[in-house]
């Protein structure tokens, strides 16, 4: 929604928790056009043979893939300790494109560049 929209939803939340109206954080829904198409991938250490319980250990490699239209978001590195007692989520990539092939074919490059 944020990619599409160019509206920053945690902002727009603090600022209503905080009285704002929906018009004087700006959304008004006549004024939202959406531009693109969006796809998010996370990438996590769970495991589906063990019922998607995150696996633990050592990360030995950790190279994220970046470029146009592509936002990554994550905490991964090479060295990192993995436990069982947080979020399994090392990465998580958002690709923004123009329409939906477009879109596809840089989150395939992302997904196949990067190296975990």
């Amino acid at each position: 929604t944020e990619e599409v929209t160019g509206i920053d939803l945690v902002q727009a939340q603090i600022k209503i928790a905080a009285g704002a109206t929906l018009e004087e954080v700006g959304l008004v829904q006549a004024n939202i056009q959406p531009r693109g198409v969006a796809i998010q991938c996370r990438v996590t250490t769970e495991n589906p043979e063990r019922d998607f319980a995150p696996d633990t250990g050592t990360v030995t490699l950790y190279r994220h893939s970046a470029g146009k239209g592509v936002r990554m978001d994550g905490i991964g590195y090479s060295g990192m300790t993995v436990t069982p007692y947080f979020d399994s989520m090392i990465v998580k990539y958002t690709a923004l494109g123009a329409n939906f092939p477009e879109t596809v074919a840089r989150m395939k490059r992302v997904l196949q560049e990067c190296r975990i």
